[in-house]
């Protein structure tokens, strides 16, 4: 029997809002429903533009802006010990119990958890991403995982795909890995009140138009589909670099009156593209889980997606098709959606996603994952060190170099502004809002100055 003991949790990310995308949404949906089981919930990111300091979403959900800016792909640049200061002080003065990180992409993520290890504090994991093995970029992220895992509490998978991937990149222990998948905010995503005409059948494409997302596939897969049914038009939404391409596409093949390009699709807009289809096609080239496609079910439409990662773990058979990522198979598979659209009620679909995927569910499975890593043994410094040095002959040296340097650092940081110094955030209760309610508005964001 797990202990319900209230918990003060950090969650650090590079990737939060005003950023949209999936691990953005994770965060916010399971901090909320952490705060709605008692738990305090307190996020670090790096500013966004002008959007530095301390600011309350939903629910009092405190966000921490450092002033820190992106240098690639929405990351910090990685400084190793120059996070220290003020990921210390923010732990001191939230008086933490525990420091949940997320995404392996995230520079921010990383140091926050090096330094809440080299301060004592247990802290989880959660990957979100598929990784491969062989390129440089792959070989790179694994080493820095390994070392950020090699001393992780506990560590968490979207889909059992993930784990296994997760396990083989880093070299932890299978059994301090545990899958807790995605899920959904059904209230957000519901379908059309009226049933549309499938006189014409609308095919949407939401989704970064870049490479890892299948974009080239697009290309060829449009043309085709477009060639074979006549009564198909496509509403592609999104933006990145291979948006031309598509347009490129959509001049060469003359389907400007079939491919409607929307560009970048606020959050808030989402389900209104979504409901104006029928058919939801992801053409991913990786992925760990794909919330998207839990949105597109969520509102009633039948999926057309590529077998990849751990997609074949997201929904039943009747509600997806999946294909090779392959244009011939992809278009065959659009072909076989078409023939089930007279079968699938919308209606039916939200119903059932209702029961499959609840952000309270994952709130409840985290937060016996936070609670069995609790109860792990305090270790030493040279216990720790220990495991850094089995990362490699020249990595592990390198590993167990920065973590004494991070560990001196902080200790003169407890000499020169020792712990009592730094004052404590005073606690509050807020009115709790019900799940409806808690859908991330980021317009209405209170700053405090």
């Amino acid at each position: 029997m797990e202990s319900k003991e209230k918990l003060r949790i950090l969650m650090v990310s590079d990737f939060f809002y005003p950023n949209f995308g999936g691990v953005e949404s994770h965060i916010y949906y399971l901090s909320q429903c952490l705060i709605k089981l008692g738990h305090k919930v307190v996020v670090m990111t790096h500013a966004y533009g002008n959007r530095s300091g301390v600011r309350y979403m939903t629910n009092g959900l405190k966000v921490y802006y450092v002033p820190w800016k992106p240098l690639f792909m929405q990351s910090v640049l990685p400084t190793f010990c120059g996070t220290l200061p003020i990921t210390r002080t923010i732990l001191v003065r939230e008086k933490i119990s525990l420091v949940h990180g997320h995404q392996a992409f995230s520079t921010l993520c990383h140091e926050a958890l090096m330094h809440a290890r080299t301060m004592g504090y247990k802290v989880v994991f959660t990957d979100h991403s598929l990784y491969g093995f062989a390129d440089i970029g792959s070989v790179h992220m694994n080493k820095v995982l390994q070392f950020t895992l090699a001393d992780a509490t506990r560590a968490i998978c979207v889909s059992h795909t993930s784990k296994e991937n997760t396990v083989l990149r880093s070299g932890i222990p299978a059994e301090k890995v545990y899958m807790v998948p995605n899920a959904v905010d059904t209230a957000m995503f519901k379908p059309a009140p009226e049933r549309l005409s499938r006189d014409q059948i609308i095919i949407v494409v939401i989704s970064r138009l870049v490479y890892r997302k299948g974009a080239d596939l697009l290309v060829e897969v449009i043309p085709e589909v477009c060639r074979l049914y006549p009564n198909v038009r496509f509403v592609v939404g999104g933006d990145g670099p291979k948006r031309v391409r598509l347009e490129e596409m959509r001049e060469k093949h003359s389907l400007q009156d079939r491919v409607e390009m929307l560009g970048a699709v606020p959050h808030a807009q989402v389900r209104s593209v979504l409901v104006s289809g029928h058919i939801f096609l992801n053409s991913s080239l990786t992925e760990a889980f794909c919330i998207a496609i839990l949105e597109a079910a969520s509102c009633g439409l039948l999926t057309v997606s590529t077998r990849v990662g751990g997609v074949p773990e997201v929904l039943p058979d009747d509600m997806v098709v999946l294909a090779a990522p392959d244009p011939g198979d992809m278009v065959q598979a659009v072909g076989k959606a078409i023939t089930m659209l007279p079968n699938i009620d919308p209606e039916a679909m939200y119903l059932r996603m209702r029961k499959l995927y609840s952000w309270h569910d994952v709130a409840m499975r985290t937060e016996i994952v936070y609670h069995r890593a609790l109860q792990c043994a305090d270790q030493s410094l040279l216990e720790r060190l220990s495991r850094y040095l089995a990362c490699g002959a020249c990595a592990g040296k390198l590993f167990c170099l920065v973590m004494i340097v991070n560990y001196l650092f902080w200790c003169f940081l407890q000499l020169w502004k020792p712990e009592e110094e730094i004052e404590q955030v005073p606690d509050f209760e807020l009115p709790h809002l019900q799940f409806d309610d808690i859908s991330p508005d980021v317009n209405r964001n209170q700053s405090v100055t």
